[in-house]
């Protein structure tokens, strides 16, 4: 849907606006706050109501205990997000909206926000979400990236520039920053040049090898052979000169972008075999990452082997050789990361899980209380613990966990179902029905569908 202006709404709804406006000047926002929820149910894509209605939520939550608010925009780094299905992203909006009422500093909901705007055609609702989350947290990489696709998507290539640069600042060989960069150039100089009117834009060059390269350089053309001839240049100046870290990333993307992560992955280790390389953290975050990708696609090539020959044991231990390794070398990469930033909470909650997830139920509680006394990740440190508890068979202790989890989260999002939900599973393991019927009831009046909510209240009654 294309965003609309408020003089493109109907009278009535302009009327609306109006009071809107004037309730704002009163300081009437809960009255500000629901007029635009009226007319954006109506007309989701006009985006200066949106503007007024954040306003609104913003002066009505400016009261509130500032210390807290920003505790739960912080709430994003939790591994168990809610999310809506990118399929239905009209209800991923809603989902979204509803949060933001709540509270308007949750990164979560901007980044939904921004995630359905894209997915309907308004970048620049999107780039107003992810603008919202930069005030919350400047230096958030991935929403700088996605601040940066919205612009492009709203033919903003300037500010897609700097949205580039903020990142390249800190992350000077960040191989997607350096792409946006390269796009967003191209579309500014098309922008200059007015190419995109009067015919293609390669008759506007005088050169064919320019407009190879240029189209190139912005992931026009994303063939094989185009991408084989990035590598063969890369290569070509990597020998030039190969203390040029520049040249590695060149090439390290251009195997990523032919899908040859072996390659990729050597290639970067050489980079950091480079005097620059070995002391730059960036490029060996790379490498980890790029370490886990070529582990999830072996994982992912002997599943497909398997599910063609379910009855092999070959494949099937091949499978299970893959998960342990992968399991392993990010259990390895986070205890690595804890023991080089000890006092990294985000780091610490990570390292609970994949403990967690390997049976270490002592060593992962370990890391889980001392995780949640940062704010930021403390849902989900308590969540960590109260399963962790409840696999021990500590019921009373995993009930206690829960409980502080669901009272500091104030919507019943997908991230509060599942505490609630194992709340209640901790509740029915100690023998008490009514309990635990009691929080699987909360869950089934907002979402009948959500895990076997729905099968339980079913049995509850038919006893």
């Amino acid at each position: 849907m294309a965003e609309v202006s408020i003089s493109s709404l109907d009278a009535r709804l302009q009327k609306l606006v109006a009071n809107v406006r004037v309730a704002l000047e009163r300081g009437n926002f809960d009255y500000a706050i629901e007029a635009c929820d009226q007319i954006l149910k109506v007309e989701p894509a006009c985006l200066a109501v949106r503007k007024l209605q954040r306003a609104a939520q913003l002066k009505l939550f400016h009261g509130k205990n500032r210390l807290v608010a920003k505790a739960l925009g912080g709430l994003s780094t939790a591994p168990f997000l809610f999310s809506a299905s990118r399929k239905d992203p009209r209800r991923m909006l809603e989902l979204a909206e509803k949060q933001l009422a709540t509270n308007p500093l949750s990164v979560t909901a901007l980044r939904q926000l921004a995630d359905a705007a894209l997915a309907l055609d308004m970048p620049e609702t999107a780039a107003f979400a992810c603008e919202a989350v930069r005030e919350i947290d400047p230096d958030d990489r991935e929403n700088l990236l996605q601040l940066g696709e919205a612009y492009l998507a709203a033919k903003r290539s300037a500010d897609a520039l700097r949205a580039a640069d903020a990142i390249l600042r800190t992350r000077p060989v960040d191989g997607d920053a350096q792409n946006l960069m390269r796009r967003a150039s191209v579309a500014q100089t098309m922008t200059r040049g007015n190419w995109e009117s009067g015919g293609g834009f390669r008759d506007k060059l005088k050169d064919e090898a320019e407009a190879v390269s240029l189209e190139q350089s912005a992931k026009v053309v994303t063939s094989a052979e185009m991408t084989q001839r990035l590598i063969d240049e890369a290569l070509a100046r990597v020998e030039r000169e190969p203390a040029n870290l520049n040249h590695h990333r060149t090439l390290v993307q251009g195997f990523r972008q032919a899908g040859r992560l072996d390659e990729a992955l050597e290639w970067t280790r050489k980079a950091r075999a480079q005097p620059l390389g070995s002391t730059d953290a960036t490029w060996e975050k790379f490498e980890s990452d790029l370490q886990v990708q070529v582990l999830e696609r072996r994982l992912k090539d002997a599943e497909a082997a398997l599910k063609n020959a379910p009855d092999s044991t070959e494949a099937s231990e091949r499978c299970e050789q893959l998960r342990r390794e992968l399991l392993h070398f990010r259990l390895g990469e986070a205890q690595r990361m804890v023991e080089r930033y000890p006092n990294d909470a985000s780091a610490r909650q990570t390292l609970g899980t994949l403990l967690f997830e390997t049976g270490q139920l002592d060593a992962a509680i370990a890391q889980f209380q001392q995780a949640q006394r940062n704010p930021q990740v403390r849902i989900a440190a308590l969540s960590g613990l109260g399963r962790c508890f409840k696999t021990k068979r500590l019921y009373d202790l995993a009930v206690a966990q829960f409980t502080a989890a669901k009272a500091e989260l104030a919507t019943l999002d997908e991230t509060k179902k599942a505490i609630v939900y194992e709340l209640g599973a901790c509740f029915e393991a100690m023998g008490n029905p009514e309990a635990a019927i009691a929080e699987f009831k909360a869950i089934y009046s907002e979402d009948i569908g959500f895990r076997d909510v729905a099968e339980k209240i079913n049995a509850y009654y038919a006893r």
